[in-house]
């Protein structure tokens, strides 16, 4: 029997329709809780009303032993055994739904031009935590990479490298492909300051790539795939998977293709100077400066793309190719209004699909120094930041958990890149992905408070336990369980299951990220509070150790749901 079962039980018999339930604030009050607002809107009485009479006419038996009204809500004791052995014993991942929805979770989005940087972790952490969520929500989800290979900014590093390289390579300097190109685009964003004809000759570039210049297209090949290779480098490390991938050098022709039929259809229009524009509606999108009504372009006036075309090829493709149900974008809200734009235009086009485009929207991340700022060089690299936090944690496991002089290094940096990224993901995810984020890395890596680490070793602590532990008995009884610790506990476990779902259907892993922390702060307040190995009786031990396992699978489940890996010894 799950709680499931037991909430079905409570429904068959009060038999008033879909109801609603939630945890008491104190154990004491009850187990579980039935709200009565919804109810009090049916019977058109008031909701503490309705409570009095739902527990006062409430049969109770052997699985519901208590039914006390509480103001708004009824009050529900569960049978210790039943309770304890719901929780225990039926620990598993949310059961998915039958028939689950196709997304791709596009998440990403690097440029060819440039290393991945903190804002890129924080989209890679996003991206992969809301993937594994949706899928243990029964989802079939498809984790799409859509890369930036091509247009202006591209050719800003290839311009620099024709010029200044003098043939260079990653292979010749012994640099990470991505570090190299991406000191090439620093390089001329230092020199277009002092000669603005540069960007003249970018733009012509530019023209020669999309005509197919092949001296052209041959730089563009080589120095993309100096990037890949760096790429796929950072992916490995931090964990990001991805099915699909999707390349703007490839969607942006099938974007052009898309503006022509707009324009057939009489959706755009082609300017006097040969640029594609579309006026966009005041009361949707307001007006410009001047209190005139908005204009984009679509494809410039000597016939080259911009973000927006390709955009629109992109996403046709993906429902074409892959039949989707929904498509999210995971990209910063400096985009906001672009996707605004883009679904928009879709509509517009006559793509039914449209409506189910979805933005998940994330905001800035921020370090002491401030804002991250590329073309000046002062980008926070993804791959730096790993490493200082690791050598961080490396630090701290020889501090705090004093590793003696004999202890192998490779085990000990090997459990400092899993603390390490546990607390990049963890710090990343632990808010609301529209809210900013002022990044300390310090304070990430505590193994005490709203922390990866610290979930993390909670983990390891119930592992630690149940390493010690004799076999258990067959048939824990779980009656001798019920103090206000290991009530706490079981009421953390039974929310597990509808925490994923909410996470899932609000697109919000911080819901997880809550969730984990609360459910290992109560397992660290148990723990201190009530001995395990050295309770009163053999009987209780088993028990309690029936107990702890479980916390440590739904530790391990919630974490590895945020892409965080468990260790079984910090």
């Amino acid at each position: 029997m799950n709680i499931e079962v037991i909430k079905k039980i409570i429904s068959d018999n009060v038999a008033l329709g879909d109801l609603s339930f939630v945890f008491p604030p104190n154990t004491q009050l009850g187990d579980l809780a039935l709200e009565c607002f919804q109810l009090a809107q049916q019977l058109k009485k008031s909701p503490a009303e309705v409570a009095v009479s739902l527990a006062k006419n409430f049969p109770t038996d052997e699985i519901i032993e208590k039914a006390t009204a509480v103001g708004p809500y009824v009050n529900f004791q569960i049978n210790r055994q039943v309770l304890f052995s719901s929780v225990i014993e039926e620990v598993s991942p949310p059961t998915p739904d039958v028939g689950g929805l196709k997304i791709m979770v596009e998440y990403l989005s690097p440029n060819t031009n440039k290393p991945l940087h903190l804002g890129h972790l924080r989209n890679g952490a996003l991206g992969m935590a809301m993937a594994n969520i949706l899928q243990a929500t029964g989802h079939e989800v498809i984790k799409a990479n859509l890369v930036n290979d091509r247009g202006a900014h591209i050719c800003k590093s290839m311009l620099a490298w024709q010029k200044w390289a003098n043939g260079a390579t990653p292979q010749s300097t012994g640099q990470k492909g991505d570090y190299f190109v991406g000191q090439w685009y620093i390089r001329y964003a230092v020199e277009a300051e002092k000669n603005p004809d540069l960007e003249q000759k970018t733009q012509v570039m530019l023209q020669k790539w999309e005509q197919g210049d092949q001296a052209t297209l041959k730089l563009w090949e080589m120095m993309n795939n100096w990037v890949y290779e760096g790429f796929e480098a950072t992916y490995a490390r931090f964990g990001l998977r991805f099915d699909a991938f999707f390349y703007e050098s490839q969607t942006y022709k099938l974007g052009k293709d898309i503006i022509q039929q707009g324009i057939n259809q009489g959706v755009f229009q082609r300017t006097d100077k040969g640029a594609v524009t579309i006026e966009l509606p005041g009361n949707k999108f307001g007006l410009n400066q001047d209190n005139q009504v908005k204009k984009i372009t679509l494809l410039r006036e000597d016939g080259t793309s911009v973000y927006m075309t390709q955009d629109l090829g992109t996403a046709v493709l993906k429902f074409q190719d892959y039949q989707l149900d929904q498509s999210i974008y995971v990209v910063g809200s400096e985009q906001n209004y672009h996707f605004q734009v883009l679904f928009w235009l879709l509509e517009k086009l006559g793509y039914a699909w449209a409506k189910n485009c979805c933005h998940l929207s994330y905001g800035m991340v921020y370090l002491p120094e401030g804002k991250m700022k590329s073309r000046e060089g002062k980008v926070v690299d993804a791959d730096d930041l790993i490493a200082q936090m690791e050598k961080l944690a490396q630090i701290e496991i020889k501090t705090r958990l004093k590793v003696g002089p004999g202890s192998d290094p490779s085990q000990i940096s090997e459990r400092a890149l899993k603390i390490a990224l546990g607390a990049i993901k963890f710090y990343l995810l632990r808010v609301g992905a529209g809210q900013d984020i002022h990044f300390n890395p310090q304070d990430s890596l505590s193994f005490d408070g709203f922390t990866g680490p610290y979930c993390q070793y909670a983990y390891a602590r119930a592992k630690s336990i149940l390493r010690s532990a004799r076999a258990m008995a067959d048939k824990p009884d779980y009656s001798l369980l019920g103090n206000e610790s290991e009530l706490l506990l079981a009421q953390k476990l039974m929310a597990f299951d509808q925490t994923v779902a909410t996470a899932s259907e609000t697109l919000n892993p911080s819901k997880i990220a809550l969730y984990v922390y609360d459910l290992a702060k109560a397992f660290n307040q148990f723990y201190q509070k009530h001995s395990v190995l050295s309770a009163d009786n053999p009987q209780l031990t088993t028990a309690r150790l029936g107990l702890v396992l479980a916390v440590a699978i739904v530790l391990q489940k919630s974490l590895n749901l945020l892409g965080i890996e468990t260790l079984e010894e910090m």
